[in-house]
């Protein structure tokens, strides 16, 4: 018998492309617009009044390239340390490796927004402020702390129908129609 040798074909050849680890690797849906929202900013986001101190948040605009964040702090919080004429130097903590590292970096004030983080911490230190005048002027004393929201109280359901009858509802019997 005459036995010919099976030569094996090497495996096929994948041509996908490189893995890319670019700034903007990853970022289709983080860098686009949203729909009927394409174009420039309002011309009232370059009159954002920013100070030092103020808590912002770094939300990368994607029409404007210069001054762009990098895509980890798009959108996170950080605290203005410095103003200048076109951007905004932002402390941001960033977690390496199992520590926290607080980081500087100046973003534009496209890529800007006002933080809406420490607005429920004010309203309840004028509200609490408005409580203590209200009871040093009374003459009690009033607890200003937090408290979980308790469960909702129980109650009857009405009948339905109004008149508190219960209506039974059957099918119909089947006819046969042919």
């Amino acid at each position: 018998f005459f036995f010919s040798k099976r030569v094996l074909s090497p495996p096929p050849q994948h041509s996908n492309m490189p893995h890319s680890f670019g700034t903007r690797a990853r970022t289709r849906h983080m860098f686009a617009k949203k729909f009927r929202q394409h174009g420039m900013p309002h011309l009232s986001q370059y009159f954002l009044p920013v100070k030092v101190g103020d808590y912002v948040d770094i939300f990368a605009n994607p029409s404007i390239h210069k001054g762009m964040p990098h895509k980890h702090y798009h959108g996170r919080t950080g605290i203005v340390f410095n103003v200048t004429k076109s951007a905004i130097g932002v402390r941001v903590n960033k977690y390496v490796n199992g520590r926290i590292l607080e980081k500087r970096i100046h973003v534009r004030i496209e890529h800007i927004r006002p933080s809406k983080c420490q607005k429920e911490i004010i309203s309840r230190v004028k509200s609490n402020e408005a409580a203590k005048k209200a009871a040093r002027e009374g003459g009690e004393q009033v607890d200003l702390k937090r408290h979980p929201v308790k469960p909702k109280e129980g109650y009857f359901l009405a009948a339905p129908g109004g008149d508190g009858t219960v209506t039974t509802i059957q099918p119909l019997p089947f006819s046969d129609l042919v």
